[in-house]
């Protein structure tokens, strides 16, 4: 029966399912916050203005064009395609053998930082020109502005699409068992090689994807949900104005009553 041999290959196999979702998550968490810092990075850098004329004008144009260029490669072309040419493509070319954990987190990180900083840099759009106005009338430059004004706004409007990409990481990771790093898809298939049965072997690494999503994305939701504040701030918000109202209103007659 099918459900007997999951049994039978959890029972056999757990320490490697284990071993293989561990580095799933290792890879995943530390290539989304790289990712996060190099989409923030990146991001600010393509909103700064544009002097009109001079070398700073060339010189901040040249960095846009190389930045637009990393993001438009690595947007443009699969993760499994750059994993392959990053890892034996620098072995070939440049003699370069790295360490595949290493090479998985690189690959994912940069990879996440050409989406994030679209991400950022629409959540620094976003935000409304008139503060931006307001932090230069009183002596900011761009990077007091961006630090002090814009990013705490820009961190917390883009936390959901932060979470999406690291769920978003979580499965992708599965592609980078073509350069043979050991996560849980690779595990998985070195099992089910083993013992033939590939339904009940993948589906249990399905299973194991979908706790690790489930739970990441509840606790992300959590964190949502404290930086957003208390829900009923705007009611209590209303009964201030109404009671303020009111205290008006019983002044005013007051008032009245003592003029006469």
């Amino acid at each position: 029966m099918t459900y007997e041999w999951i049994i039978k290959i959890i029972s056999e196999n757990w320490p490697m399912f284990l071993r293989g979702a561990g580095v799933t998550l290792l890879i995943s968490l530390t290539s989304t916050i790289i990712g996060y810092f190099i989409g923030l990075l990146v991001g600010v850098i393509r909103t700064i203005s544009l002097p009109e004329r001079g070398p700073k004008r060339i010189f901040l144009k040249a960095v846009s064009t190389l930045l637009s260029m990393y993001i438009e490669v690595f947007r443009a072309t699969p993760m499994i395609v750059q994993a392959m040419v990053i890892y034996y493509g620098s072995a070939l070319a440049f003699g370069i053998n790295m360490n595949k954990l290493f090479a998985a987190i690189f690959i994912v990180s940069i990879n996440t930082g050409a989406y994030m900083s679209e991400i950022v840099r629409g959540g620094i759009v976003s935000i409304d020109k008139g503060q931006f106005e307001a932090a230069h009338a009183i002596g900011m430059n761009h990077v007091q502005t961006m630090i002090n004004v814009v990013l705490p706004q820009v961190v917390r409007n883009i936390l959901p699409a932060t979470g999406n990409e690291f769920v978003i990481n979580i499965k992708d990771t599965s592609v980078l068992n073509v350069i043979a790093v050991s996560e849980l898809f690779f595990q998985t298939k070195s099992i089910a090689g083993n013992n033939f049965r590939f339904f009940e072997s993948f589906f249990v690494a399905c299973i194991l994807y979908f706790i690790m999503t489930f739970t990441i994305t509840r606790i992300l939701r959590y964190f949502e949900r404290k930086i957003d504040g208390p829900q009923d701030y705007i009611l209590y918000a209303n009964q201030m104005q109404v009671e303020t109202t009111e205290d008006m209103l019983v002044r005013t007659k007051e008032n009245k009553i003592n003029r006469y």
